[in-house]
């Protein structure tokens, strides 16, 4: 309900006084907002991947549930468990970021993920061998969003 919420946002603001990362309850907008468009942003690339996986069940005659049976099947299939494997880290470390260092900078990590992740899809689809610059720019986002928050939350200990 409406009061319930009213009186939800008056807990939230007390017992953040102070704190710069606080709900704005009058608004409905809340802290990390380019962080979260950008993790819907990756959720949408996971979905789009799996897709992907379907329409190439069709064409090469791989029957579900097998998850194996044709080499450009099977990449496809790669890609798509490989992100759910990335995605896994990404998203705590990306909201953990967003709170304790900023929403920009995690938003940012974030961004170069996506593109990353683009990469990687074309290049693992077309040669795996070919997939290393995408690996690493779907990575690297995700360690520094870890290690920089560890930093953030020891600094403020």
């Amino acid at each position: 309900t409406d009061a319930g919420l009213s009186q939800a946002c008056l807990r939230l603001d007390s017992n953040r006084s102070g704190n710069k990362h606080s709900a704005d309850c009058s608004t409905g907008r809340k802290d990390m907002v380019w962080t979260t468009l950008l993790i819907m942003l990756a959720l949408a690339q996971f979905v789009f991947f799996g897709i992907k996986v379907g329409q190439a069940r069709g064409r090469y005659g791989v029957a579900a549930p097998a998850t194996s049976g044709h080499p450009d099947f099977d990449r496809y299939y790669r890609v798509h468990a490989n992100t759910l494997e990335q995605l896994v880290v990404l998203v705590p470390s990306a909201i953990a970021f967003a709170h304790f260092v900023g929403d920009i900078w995690a938003a940012a990590a974030v961004a170069v993920y996506l593109i990353g992740r683009i990469i990687y899809f074309l290049s693992y689809i077309k040669d795996p061998a070919s997939r290393g610059l995408g690996f690493l720019l779907t990575f690297l986002p995700s360690v520094v969003m870890v290690v920089g928050t560890i930093v953030a939350v020891v600094l403020v200990l």
